[in-house]
């Protein structure tokens, strides 16, 4: 638990129809498996003790009865187990019959939520037997007991408050105001829905589809666990499918006709940090009046949920969609701003580095959405005192494969001039000696816009301006900043994707070496051919600086709970040590270079975080640190 996380499993074990003796038997050992895995809650399908498939003999007295004593046993096998437990079974109360959601913890039955959308048709037809529990609110009679009985209970850790549950019961996430609804805006971070929906084609990926795009909307994770074997074949079958959901990711599923068994664990602090930047989730905090409190023992939560180390990079079948959505959103503004400005052509500074040439890539595009000739981008190469032979030749390579205008300016007399103007010895290889590199550079980009009634283009990216790897009113700034919302290990997969998907070859042979190229601003005199100067030996891996951005501003989360994440996402890859140190400079730089961000040129943004001061991201330029710093030194690491 801590952290904010909890482990849940959705559990679908072969029932017994007719059983519940029976089902309550296996419903207990898949309770003591769910402790063994450090489960703290455990979610059954619908109708779990008595099975879905009963049909007219709901109507006897016989199973109900059996249904009760099993809830019984099965309430015993949770005393002293340190889990939260929901089963389905079939309740008498208020002279009418009800599907029902049992939830218990340590012995004890905390309330009965009832089903509210009935099924007249498909597989389970419910609505021939039981009542809808819609807006049902009381106490029953329960194994000798008052019990909490209705749809307007939540139930809430005591040593874990925003561990807030509500229950729904199959149908009813389909239905037109599922109850899920009402029971997010009132405080549930976590749904759970015991199911027993039959099996047809189609029908998982649609079950998946539609509660991956619901716990998006409500902001939850979502528990879904479907009755599968053993339930009668007479006229459907039942596969047993479940599914952990946070937010629309599919973090674990047990898949139709499996195991029956899925774990994973819900964040809960992501869902909270989410909904508090939500101005459309609305709160209604009175809407339940019932709040049901349960106990868990606080302790550490096993991770077994993947964490992505690069949370920017898509994957999978998205992949190439992605990076093309991305590569047209950056194009597309620099085409509007070309066209709003009037401007003849694109002025760009290109190193033979990643950050230019994906600057490069984007300002062709942008020349051809606005049918303009590519010999409309003025790209200047200008070599100083660390440029190497290999980034200029692929700097001028690839401006040659792609047809558009290059110049070569050298910095270097300019430089040495303006040394000598300040008195600055050229071997002292202090921060001025770097920065007046850059400004200088800057200075001839938009001295050539005037030349060429140009728009100086921006190369600089998302994680450079976190960290303020810039050089103020050098690199810094442009006209427009095609990068600015794009971080560098982006940076690099869309320039893989550029060069996978051109048919033009020599191109595809320079991305390739510039993708192999290290990451250096090279303003620090060459060994021979050989650079000296390494961005990532002085910062530390952008994968890492790239994660902490998205875990502290995207996700909200605690420098010591970042820490934690990158411990085990970058597990084999980078050590504590090193993860610790690159984490306490993040938020050196983050802090301190807040006065870069606050004046930035325009830029699009591509993603889910931004850092541009026009209402992506507000910062006071001169706040503290210390707050962060202190968080991360609680476990002793830091001074």
């Amino acid at each position: 638990m801590d952290y904010g996380f909890i482990k849940a499993a959705v559990c679908s074990p072969e029932v017994s129809v007719a059983d519940p003796d029976a089902n309550a038997s296996l419903i207990s050992v898949y309770i003591d498996r769910c402790r063994r895995d450090g489960v703290r809650i455990a979610v059954f399908p619908e109708l779990s003790i008595t099975g879905s498939t009963c049909a007219d003999l709901f109507y006897q007295d016989a199973l109900l009865n059996s249904a009760e004593e099993a809830l019984t046993k099965i309430t015993a096998a949770t005393s002293g187990q340190d889990i939260l437990v929901m089963v389905g079974l079939p309740v008498r109360a208020q002279g009418k019959l009800y599907n029902c959601a049992a939830v218990i913890a340590n012995g004890s039955i905390l309330g009965i939520v009832p089903k509210t959308a009935l099924e007249s048709a498909g597989g389970l037809s419910d609505a021939r037997y039981f009542s809808s529990g819609r807006e049902t609110s009381a106490e029953i009679d329960l194994l000798g007991e008052s019990v909490p009985f209705g749809t307007d209970i939540l139930f809430r850790c005591d040593e874990m408050p925003a561990l807030t549950i509500g229950v729904e019961i199959g149908s009813d996430v389909f239905s037109v105001n599922p109850p899920s609804v009402r029971l997010a805006q009132s405080g549930a971070k976590i749904i759970a829905n015991l199911a027993a929906s039959s099996e047809t084609v189609g029908t998982a990926a649609f079950r998946r589809a539609q509660l991956q795009a619901h716990s998006a909307r409500i902001q939850a994770g979502y528990l879904y666990a479907g009755a599968g074997r053993g339930e009668s074949t007479t006229d459907s079958v039942f596969a047993g499918h479940g599914l952990i959901v946070e937010k629309g990711e599919l973090l674990a599923e047990s898949r139709p006709f499996g195991a029956g068994y899925a774990v994973s664990e819900i964040d809960l602090e992501t869902i909270a940090n989410d909904r508090l930047r939500l101005a459309a989730f609305d709160v209604l905090p009175d809407m339940f009046s019932r709040v049901i409190p349960f106990s868990l023992e606080k302790r550490r939560t096993k991770l077994t949920r993947r964490v992505n180390p690069l949370p920017f990079v898509p994957v999978g079948a998205e992949f190439a969609e992605r990076c093309e959505t991305i590569l047209s959103i950056q194009s597309a503004g620099l085409a509007k701003r070309l066209t709003h400005t009037g401007a003849r052509s694109l002025v760009l500074g290109i190193s033979g580095g990643l950050d230019s040439t994906l600057a490069l890539l984007v300002s062709v595009r942008a020349l051809e959405m606005t049918g303009r000739p590519l010999s409309g981008l003025v790209a200047v190469t200008m070599p100083g005192y660390g440029t190497t032979p290999r980034t200029k030749s692929n700097a001028i390579q690839m401006c040659e494969a792609l047809g558009v205008t290059i110049r070569e300016i050298s910095i270097v007399p300019a430089v040495d001039q303006h040394f000598k103007d300040l008195g600055h010895d050229s071997s002292d290889h202090s921060i001025l000696y770097e920065n007046a590199q850059a400004r200088e550079r800057t200075q001839i980009l938009m001295d050539i816009c005037h030349q060429t009634n140009g728009l100086v283009v921006g190369t600089g990216d998302l994680s450079e301006l976190a960290l303020g790897w810039a050089t103020y009113n050098g690199d810094h700034m442009s006209m427009y900043g095609v990068n600015g919302g794009v971080p560098k290990t982006l940076v690099r997969h869309l320039i893989r994707y550029a060069a996978e998907t051109s048919d033009n070859e020599a191109l595809k042979t320079v991305l390739s070496d510039v993708l192999d190229t290290p990451v250096s601003p090279e303003l620090l005199p060459a060994s021979g051919e050989k650079m000296t100067q390494l961005t990532e030996s002085i910062l530390g891996p952008y994968d890492l600086h790239d994660f902490f951005l998205y875990m502290i501003v995207r996700r909200g989360f605690t420098p010591r709970k970042t820490l934690y994440l990158a411990e085990y996402a970058f597990s084999g890859k980078a050590d504590r040590a090193e993860i610790l140190k690159t984490l306490t400079l993040f938020l050196r730089r983050f802090f301190s270079n807040q006065f870069k961000r606050s004046c930035l040129p325009d830029g699009p943004k591509v993603g889910s975080v931004s850092l541009s001061p026009r209402g992506a991201w507000r910062m006071p330029s001169d706040a503290a640190v210390r707050v962060w710093l202190d968080n991360l030194a609680e476990d002793g690491d830091l001074e």
